[in-house]
């Protein structure tokens, strides 16, 4: 017995010092890659910068490269922020070593309105004077054929298929999903477009609803087929009847239309880069990575300027508390800004919002912290993907705003939720509660039983407070009489190419055109770049984020697009309170 013992304990202290070992190990790998990402790079002459549109693109580069493991493949696959894609395309456009651009289209996405940025961005370099051309090995999807319309040539691989067939929105709804589990979403809100609430109380699209998503899903598409038509030379009328063909299987068929350029192999690739750059025949070609671009160092003319223009990047959806670098924590991001108000060598903050929305306390909050940078020093909006709801909350009070024509903005409206768990405690899981109260709602809002008609009265009320609030600070931040705001508000969502003619942005561009817009209206020739928030350290990121990270990507290996769900219903479940989100639960494709 004390032999098996001590057999069990061995084995048990093996296990654990192995553990332990393994960690050690692992930490000490990415620590090398983290310290070897930091170190400058060099390029070879006539190299080729290969952009990768397709793939998730966050506004800014993640700095934890943790976030770039695969723990299945355990390869570091670290994806490039929008931030470095301009700036490397904008720096490859002068560097003698950069022969072009090579697009290689994936099949993900990262939405219409960093598509658009990175396509102007791509027909600035081309003036340069540098090829772009654009390849395909599997599928073009039409976000990266958007962005590949400002290629020199568009090409597929023989077998590859083009598909291209208009813009669909689809919304999931969860009512019947959350009545089986037991579970009932009480809803208050204002507005009769506020579309966030649908999912959890109807099983399809209320007219309003749809009539808002296909005016500006519509508007989006508007857009597209407008930059196709006039890059590729093709009348709109023929670009749209493409679309409803569904032809885009037949590559032969969109070459001979003149939406892509023909059909060819890798090798053959290879050759009208070789001749393109001016490379010999048969030699290496040197591809450069956009995240290897990044470290090579740029050249400076001159001393290092002491004005300084901040980005501050709030990405993610708007929450209590300091958040995290997934989200836009309201307590974080009002010192963020307070300490850039204060800082005098800081003369303008450009404020990048790309968030569908979040809760109204600390959206305030940062608004409170933009309404006083705005009175000392010019503040510059630049809207992603999204700057809806409390993300336009956010926004309303800069100087100006600046946005994508094919941005999704507005739904400004509230809502609150609160989850009634009775069923799925007492009848599903057999849980059961009791409560001792001193006054007559001590225990409300509770998860344990339905709310009373006064306490759906009373939360409405504060809705609607919430609602005129909302309002009253986009009719100062805007210019705009309150009518006017209630008018466009009503949880209304716009596209880019909409709020401008309502008066709800000043104009379009991009993140570069609202750093250029805050030097301009600081009266700055010479200035440089700052971004915030400074990015955590690595060694706090690996011990804070290590489990979770692995976690998210093994539940969305094991799951695939089913992963969504499992997500979507969490927050679900999980959401409270009053809050300004568009509606969040749609996929435009």
């Amino acid at each position: 017995m004390k032999s098996f013992l001590k057999m069990t304990l061995a084995v048990i202290v093996g296990l654990i010092l192995t553990g332990i070992l393994f960690f050690v190990i692992m930490l000490s790998v990415i620590s090398g890659i983290a310290a070897a990402g930091s170190k400058p790079a060099e390029i070879a002459e006539k190299s080729v910068l290969v952009l990768k549109t397709g793939t998730a693109i966050p506004d800014r580069t993640e700095s934890n490269p943790f976030t770039a493991f695969n723990p299945m493949s355990m390869t570091m696959t670290q994806a490039p922020g929008l931030n470095d894609i301009l700036k490397n395309l904008h720096k490859a456009a002068s560097d003698d070593k950069i022969s072009g651009v090579l697009i290689e289209n994936e099949i993900s996405s990262s939405g219409w309105a960093t598509a658009d940025e990175l396509r102007l961005a791509l027909k600035e370099f081309k003036q340069s004077g540098k090829f772009i051309y654009s390849y395909s090995d599997f599928v073009l999807m039409q976000e990266s054929y958007f962005i590949s319309t400002a290629a020199d040539a568009i090409w597929l691989s023989p077998t590859s298929m083009f598909d291209f067939k208009g813009l669909a929105a689809e919304v999931t709804f969860y009512k019947d999903a959350l009545e089986k589990l037991g579970v009932e979403v009480q809803v208050v809100r204002h507005g009769k477009f506020k579309g966030a609430v649908e999912p959890y109380i109807l099983d399809k699209l209320s007219n309003e609803n749809r009539l808002q998503i296909s005016k500006y899903v519509g508007s989006i598409w508007e857009h597209a087929v407008k930059i196709i038509s006039e890059s590729r030379g093709i009348p709109v009328e023929r670009v749209m009847q493409l679309a409803d063909s569904l032809k885009g299987f037949d590559a032969a068929i969109m070459k001979s239309a003149g939406l892509i350029d023909g059909t060819i192999y890798r090798d053959q690739l290879d050759d009208s880069i070789r001749s393109a750059a001016g490379i010999k025949e048969g030699k290496k070609i040197n591809y450069v990575s956009m995240t290897k671009y990044s470290k090579v160092p740029e050249k400076h003319t001159g001393g290092l300027a002491k004005s300084k223009i901040a980005i501050v990047f709030a990405e993610g959806t708007i929450v209590n508390g300091e958040g995290d670098e997934t989200n836009i924590g309201g307590n974080k991001y009002a010192s963020e800004l307070h300490e850039l108000r204060l800082d005098t060598t800081v003369k303008a903050i450009v404020f990048r919002v790309n968030s569908r929305g979040g809760y109204i306390t600390p959206s305030d909050m940062i608004l409170h912290e933009i309404k006083l940078i705005s009175k000392v020093k010019p503040v510059v909006v630049s809207m992603g993907n999204y700057a809806a709801s409390g993300g336009y909350w956010i926004s309303s009070a800069a100087n100006k705003i600046l946005a994508s024509p094919v941005t999704v903005t507005g739904s400004i409206g509230v809502f609150g939720l609160i989850p009634n768990a009775q069923i799925l405690l007492n009848k599903k899981l057999g849980i059961s509660s009791d409560v001792v109260t001193t006054n007559a709602h001590s225990d409300a809002p509770s998860i344990t039983r339905p709310l009373t008609a006064f306490e759906k009265e009373i939360l409405q009320a504060n809705v609607e407070r919430s609602y005129s609030t909302f309002i009253s600070v986009v009719a100062a931040g805007r210019g705009l009489g309150q009518a006017a705001v209630d008018s466009l508000g009503q949880g209304r969502v716009w596209s880019g190419s909409d709020a401008k003619g309502i008066g709800l942005i000043d104009g379009f561009g991009g993140l570069n055109d609202a750093v250029k817009e805050a030097a301009s209206m600081a009266g700055l020739e010479n200035y440089r770049v700052i971004e915030r928030p400074v990015a955590v350290d690595f060694y706090t990121k690996i011990f804070k984020e290590m489990t979770g990270e692995v976690r998210t990507k093994i539940l969305y290996r094991e799951l695939g697009e089913a992963a969504k769900y499992y997500s979507d219903l969490k927050e679900i479940i999980s959401s409270k309170g009053v809050q300004a989100v568009m509606p969040c639960y749609i996929d435009i494709y």
